[in-house]
């Protein structure tokens, strides 16, 4: 005959083990979910980091990247909570990554800019011309830089119906 405590170990055992294969599915989905909602690029740029408080904080390693997922908030946000109700998350915090993600070596620029294609990079300007140059012309990608600009027109347009 087994002793309450050990039946109380083996259901507590399960309870945990099922909760760190809900976690590590959560983990591993990031790659399909932004892939689903038309973000796939940002995957390479961010990553689920940790779940706290009911909260899932997101990393990325560059603004550009965080500007974009949350141009997606709550498309992400609505599929995590339907695929894993367990975990009970209430919302998702985007952050800046203080260093090159998980298994990355650091990049020189880990921007969304990088998304242009190789044969079109250009010769480094001069110091003072690169100074000049700034905001939505240093991003050479014609559709992530008219996403963006159209996402400011639509942020700002919303900040003046507050007023």
């Amino acid at each position: 005959m087994k002793k309450a405590g050990d039946l109380l170990s083996v259901f507590f055992d399960e309870k945990m083990q099922q909760r760190a294969q809900g976690y590590s599915k959560l983990f591993s989905s990031w790659i399909r979910l932004t892939k689903k909602y038309g973000i796939a690029a940002a995957a390479d740029h961010s990553r689920i980091r940790e779940l706290d408080r009911k909260i899932l904080l997101v990393e990325a390693d560059h603004p550009g990247w965080i500007q974009i997922l949350q141009t997606r908030e709550h498309k992400l946000l609505e599929d995590i909570q339907s695929q894993f109700p367990d975990l009970d998350i209430n919302a998702i915090s985007f952050r800046l990554s203080r260093g090159p993600l998980q298994g990355e070596e650091k990049k020189q620029d880990p921007g969304p800019e990088e998304m242009e294609s190789e044969d079109s990079a250009a010769a480094p300007l001069p110091e003072e011309a690169q100074r000049e140059k700034s905001g939505y012309e240093r991003i050479k990608d014609k559709k992530l830089r008219e996403s963006l600009k159209s996402l400011e027109k639509n942020i700002a347009a919303r900040n003046r119906g507050r007023k």
